[in-house]
């Protein structure tokens, strides 16, 4: 039984970046031997195991073979004869199809049987097999990783992934998968760049037909640019991204991917307010009270401040990615008006109302003063 580290640890290594996590392929073994030597089965599909004591994964060396469409259509199998060379055949890039045997000194030679330390020198993404165009996650994954490293994509991978988008292979991604890498790739240092690599290969226009025609200039693109530089959150970088968009497609982008409410309602948001939240430097006590009320501030503070970030981005990007110079009196005064709403006592408005229907109304009121009062104080500019 010999035991190696493989994958993106080993790319990583080689790259200079922090390790997080690493994987382990077991080649030799069976089940049982893992069983034996302490390790707990945790897999579903093929056997991998957890370490008794380091509770990493290691996987039984395997092969697959396609049965169905789609990214779940596989028959795998494991057994003591599969070899290191024939289990990283199977993976998706060059580049995490390295390996080390796992030694006391962590400095084995690197294992390298399909030319990924040539291609990570030349920044390369490079498909190891024709089995690439079996599995349509890995177009989502070539986007990722793009966006992450900024590795140019082999000729042939390129066309092999525009292959796999005619051939309708992309169609067979569920939104739960889609939505999982993308939104890994919106938190890389350059997602605009995972949409152009999309678009080129075709699958765009198969998994978010909202974001096309494909224009990497767009408001759109240039706003998720700038979001990802200030280093905005998930839900803000998405929101970002749909700013610019009609609701129409903001709402049916969201239901294709099944994205998670977070994101949905911040982009919706973001999407309806958008021309209130740039001009907010401009808006008066009456405009900016019902801002706060139409994003529903007073229950959702966090929220609100979340999209002052976002307009934040967004107006930066339509500024050349440079700060508006009215973006510090656009921030403030909204902050200003959520807090003077915030502070109003709803208890107190209560008890002066002659009916219940009434309260709205006074509170209301007394909201608007609040804020009229507030943007009062501040210095004249």
């Amino acid at each position: 039984m010999k035991i190696y580290q493989v994958g993106g640890s080993i790319r990583d290594e080689l790259l200079g970046l922090p390790v997080a996590d690493r994987d382990w392929v077991v080649v030799g073994a069976s089940p049982q031997k893992m069983l034996d030597a302490g390790y707990k089965p945790v897999g579903r599909d093929f056997p991998v195991f957890l370490h008794p004591s380091t509770h990493e994964e290691y996987a039984l060396a395997r092969t697959e073979r396609k049965t169905a469409p789609g990214y779940k259509g596989f028959a795998f199998h494991s057994a003591p004869e599969v070899t290191l060379e024939e289990d990283l055949a199977r993976r998706d890039f060059t580049v995490n199809a390295m390996a080390r045997e796992r030694d006391e000194t962590g400095v084995a030679p690197i294992i390298d049987p399909y030319g990924g330390r040539a291609d990570l020198a030349t920044r390369v993404l490079r498909h190891v097999s024709p089995a690439f165009a079996e599995d349509p996650v890995r177009i989502l994954r070539a986007a990722r990783f793009v966006a992450r490293f900024g590795f140019a994509v082999a000729a042939e991978t390129m066309a092999l992934m525009r292959d796999m988008s005619a051939n309708g292979e992309v169609d067979a991604l569920v939104p739960e998968r889609v939505w999982q890498e993308i939104s890994r790739g919106l938190m890389e240092a350059s997602p605009r760049s995972m949409f152009a690599l999309l678009s080129d290969c075709g699958a765009l226009a198969r998994i978010a037909p909202e974001l096309t025609p494909f224009d990497l200039n767009s408001a759109a693109m240039l706003a998720l640019a700038a979001a990802a530089r200030r280093e905005l959150t998930l839900p803000q970088r998405f929101a970002a991204l749909c700013a610019n968009l009609s609701l129409e497609l903001v709402s049916s982008l969201c239901e294709r991917w099944r994205t998670p409410a977070q994101c949905r309602d911040l982009a919706m948001l973001a999407a309806r307010n958008r021309v209130a939240l740039l001009t907010a430097a401009s808006l008066d006590a009456v405009q900016l009270s019902e801002l706060v009320r139409r994003c529903d501030g007073l229950r959702q503070p966090g929220r609100f401040g979340s999209l002052i970030e976002v307009s934040a981005a967004v107006a930066a990007a339509m500024a050349g990615d440079a700060d508006p110079p009215d973006l510090d009196r656009a921030r403030s005064r909204l902050i200003i008006a959520l807090d003077a709403v915030r502070a109003v006592d709803a208890g107190k408005i209560a008890a002066t109302a002659k009916s219940a229907s009434e309260i709205p109304r006074l509170l209301q009121a007394a909201q608007l003063h609040a804020v009229a009062d507030a943007l009062d104080r501040l210095p004249v500019r």
